[in-house]
């Protein structure tokens, strides 16, 4: 079968008018994202149906969730410093996708069509030995439209009841808190830390912890701590009084807030304890005590790439209705600007999702 990393090289953006259809030829309604900068570089318009070549599935976009990978992409967060290639201006966002097959390509198993899946938007082109990935939605074309086309190996059939609203909030979120969890070696009976506890991944790795048995001890705002004790969380320490948490009571420190309190987050470890974090909410620039780190024997990890047995074991975790996927709003795909605004507010639990007009 063909490479992913075949794939994702027809699939890249940057050419004026690679999206424009041609007279006769099928065409989509979709969110074209024009370049770096704010909510006026999202255009909603016509542009061309894509078909799949080999290795590839047609996915007809039934909801799609909103991320911060999203709205960073767009303002050149990652950019910034290099911390990423540049996106392929203009083209189409959109990280999370729950969709329907409705074309295999050759080379593809056609069992696939009319299967309701997931795609796993964080893909590892030179196989799972290596650290290199790349994202749907960032790196090439993603799930705002009407439909997008994903390499066969990167779509996940579900079976389970849970509607296509709340399946579309579990690629990014899930994944990503699944990753951290995974890598931090999570298990029952450990005490568990949480920051952000109601955002996307914060309220996912809420669920998630509890999931493998352990205590989890939730970071968050007043307004929010019922939902997310709802969630899972034993415990719920409003973010302004983290201070409170005891030194050394913690086994994992689950953090994508970071900013100035990493200090205290590290302290609150016990020696040998896992400090895991994928994202920098609250600022990129931290400090802390050296001593803290190696005289306790701590272990701090780093999460992009996720590993091979993620996105399976969410699959499974769905299909044994043992997630919640907790949503904020849902939106018509073409008020994009309005939630990722509201996105950006911080007053959600869970995640926004973005619904395309039927086709």
């Amino acid at each position: 079968m063909t490479s992913v990393d075949e794939v994702i090289r027809r699939r890249a953006g940057g050419a004026a008018g690679r999206l424009d259809p041609a007279p006769g030829e099928a065409s989509m309604l979709a969110i074209v994202t024009c370049g770096n900068g704010g909510l006026e570089q999202l255009d909603y318009r016509e542009v061309r149906r894509p078909r799949p070549n080999e290795g590839e599935v047609l996915v007809r976009v039934l909801a799609a969730g909103v991320n911060a990978t999203d709205i960073n992409t767009r303002a050149g967060w990652y950019a910034d410093g290099g911390w990423s290639s540049a996106s392929p201006f203009p083209f189409i966002q959109g990280t999370d996708c729950c969709g329907l097959v409705t074309e295999a390509g050759p080379g593809c198993d056609e069992a696939l069509i009319g299967k309701r899946v997931l795609v796993r938007p964080c893909m590892r082109p030179h196989g799972f030995d290596l650290p290199e990935t790349v994202w749907l939605g960032s790196d090439f074309d993603g799930s705002f439209a009407q439909y997008v086309l994903a390499p066969a190996s990167e779509v996940f059939p579900v079976r389970c009841g849970l509607n296509d609203d709340e399946l579309a909030i579990v690629p990014c979120s899930f994944g990503t808190a699944e990753n951290m969890l995974a890598r931090a070696g999570v298990r029952r009976g450990q005490h568990v830390v949480i920051t952000g506890a109601s955002g996307g991944v914060g309220s996912a790795a809420v669920q998630l912890a509890r999931l493998r048995g352990a205590e989890v001890t939730a970071i968050t705002s007043e307004s929010k701590a019922a939902r997310v004790r709802d969630l899972g969380a034993a415990r719920v320490v409003l973010r302004d009084l983290t201070s409170v948490l005891e030194e050394q009571s913690a086994d994992v420190v689950v953090d994508n807030v970071s900013g100035p309190g990493l200090d205290r987050l590290l302290a609150v470890l016990r020696r040998g304890g896992v400090y895991v974090s994928s994202g920098a909410i609250a600022g990129p620039d931290v400090g802390f005590d050296k001593r803290t780190f190696y005289l306790r024997d701590l272990t701090l990890v780093g999460c992009t790439a996720w590993d091979e047995p993620v996105f399976p074991s969410l699959v499974e975790y769905l299909e044994r209705d043992e997630l919640r996927p907790p949503i904020a709003a849902t939106f018509p795909l073409e008020r994009i600007a309005e939630a990722q605004t509201e996105y950006l507010e911080q007053r959600h639990v869970g995640s926004y999702v973005l619904v395309p007009p039927a086709d």
